[in-house]
């Protein structure tokens, strides 16, 4: 069987209609979800990009291949130059996927299959680049992290070439999959589409953003968007009118690649993947969405930065239907090297789980689910590992070595820490978090020895004071019928 990966970026799990949005529209994915195996409590593998991304390529947790922050993130001493004025310095990590390992596209590459790689990469730079890495070919993935040109042609992407000015940065990609899933139909082939939506900077164009602001205004506007959270304000309510159109453009292009899927008649021959790298970004890079009733968002220790759409369509082999155990983004390796016969035979240790099993309706055993993030998130979330048996959570935090435990099956927003409640099942979880930790050798951050307890002070107090007034009066003044961005809607004209 062919296989297309689609992996949106910074996706929340509520952002689509299938997932519970009323509001974003995205006909094409709920039109996929419709037609798939949907794991309802599927998880990414990080809580920000690189290193979920890494895990999707190499079927192993973070804490494992090293990747934990987003490359290109300050790390020790560097981390500083923030001016987060945080107790503790951010670990260091690894800052490229490591060569020594199989990634998912080079053991397709060995079972005879042609790969190809459309959209964000974020994995290195020269040398460590998707043909470095399996993919036979690329089209504009680079080192960087976010689309450096916007939305719109020209891309500023040194691997995508300028085509048409104005014209979309998704259906681009889209277009560049659907040609190659053309060309090769006859033989076969895996192909990621990577999108760069919905990461910032969030842009669409003039009529997606007044159908949005009409169908808002027309909803009624809630008086309040924001709150605080731990750290930072977070978006409260799904009402960026711009953030949804950006979404609705990313379904669309996904519709571009199923159209062509079934135009060719081949799509009952295709296993079609879909899913994020982490959560909604609901606060501090472009507070863009809201992920509640799941608690926190990108770069969160909670599910709002780790919850995903998780969506697996195997052609007409399996029926779909709703899966309930917890699966990871790891999963993913041994699962579609499974579904098309191909050997598992990699240099790493494969930590994530073939899911043919769970498919076919078998029950599974409890297993523990592993994330490491020793870092301060950009948008707030804490330095934090994190382990899930069942429907126990338990969370680690580095600067105080304190944990909070949550028991997700009557309390899915994390809102009551019962750690204190139940004391075995913290000893019992945190021994094998810190275990598994040992054993990889994983890096944690360290205390600042100039750690400035005034200026930190200083930084809440403008969160609190300053940046959560603003952010509202932002929020509403994108919703007046006379906005606009720029002169040319971001290039889209």
């Amino acid at each position: 069987m062919n296989v297309v990966f689609i992996l949106a970026d910074d996706l929340g799990y509520h952002d689509l209609g299938a997932t519970g949005s009323t509001v974003y529209e995205t006909p094409n994915l709920d039109r996929l979800a419709a037609g798939s195996i949907r794991f309802q409590q599927g998880y990414a593998g990080s809580r920000v990009c690189s290193p979920s991304r890494a895990t999707l390529l190499l079927g192993q947790y973070t804490a494992t291949h090293g990747i934990t922050d987003w490359i290109g993130a300050r790390q020790q001493e560097d981390w500083r130059k923030s001016g987060r004025h945080t107790t503790h310095l951010s670990a260091g990590y690894v800052w490229e996927l490591p060569h020594e390992a199989t990634s998912l596209a080079e053991a397709f590459r060995e079972s005879g299959y042609r790969t190809f790689f459309a959209g964000k990469w974020h994995l290195g730079s020269e040398g460590s680049m998707p043909t470095d890495h399996g993919f036979e070919v690329n089209v504009g993935g680079n080192s960087r992290g976010w689309p450096a040109g916007g939305y719109f042609d020209p891309y500023e992407n040194p691997e995508l070439p300028d085509r048409r000015p104005g014209e979309n940065l998704s259906m681009r990609l889209a277009d560049e999959t659907k040609d190659f899933i053309v060309a090769r139909r006859d033989t076969p082939f895996f192909a990621m589409l990577s999108f760069y939506a919905v990461h910032g900077p969030v842009q669409t164009t003039e009529a997606r953003w007044r159908h949005y602001r009409d169908k808002l205004v027309a909803g009624g506007v809630a008086d309040r968007g924001f709150a605080l959270e731990r750290r930072f304000p977070i978006r409260t309510q799904q009402d960026d009118p711009t953030y949804a159109g950006l979404v609705t453009q990313m379904d669309e292009a996904v519709g571009l690649v199923l159209d062509a899927l079934d135009s060719l008649g081949i799509a009952e021959q295709t296993i079609v993947v879909f899913t994020s790298d982490n959560g909604g970004v609901a606060s501090g890079d472009d507070y863009a969405t809201s992920n509640l009733p799941l608690r926190g968002g990108k770069g969160y220790q909670w599910e709002g930065g780790t919850r995903e759409p998780f969506f697996l369509r195997v052609g007409d082999r399996y029926t779909a239907r709703d899966v309930e155990a917890p699966v990871t983004g790891a999963d993913l390796y041994p699962t579609l090297l499974a579904l098309t016969g191909s050997p598992v035979t990699p240099e790493q240790e494969i930590e994530g789980r073939d899911l043919t099993p769970l498919i076919e309706g078998e029950d599974w055993p409890y297993r523990y689910l592993y994330w490491h993030y020793p870092h301060y998130g950009n948008q707030g979330g804490d330095p934090s590992s994190v382990i899930r048996y069942g429907h126990w959570k338990l969370i680690h935090y580095w600067e105080d070595d304190h944990d909070e435990l949550y028991h997700l099956g009557r309390d899915p927003g994390e809102q009551q820490d019962v750690a204190a409640d139940h004391p075995e099942a913290v000893i019992s979880l945190q021994a094998e978090l810190l275990s598994f930790l040992l054993q990889r050798k994983a890096q944690v951050p360290y205390a600042d020895v100039r750690y400035d307890a005034a200026a930190a002070a200083g930084r809440q107090r403008f969160y609190r004071d300053t940046l959560l007034a603003r952010l509202e009066a932002e929020r509403m003044d994108m919703l007046r019928e006379d906005w606009q961005p720029n002169a040319d809607w971001w290039g889209s004209r």
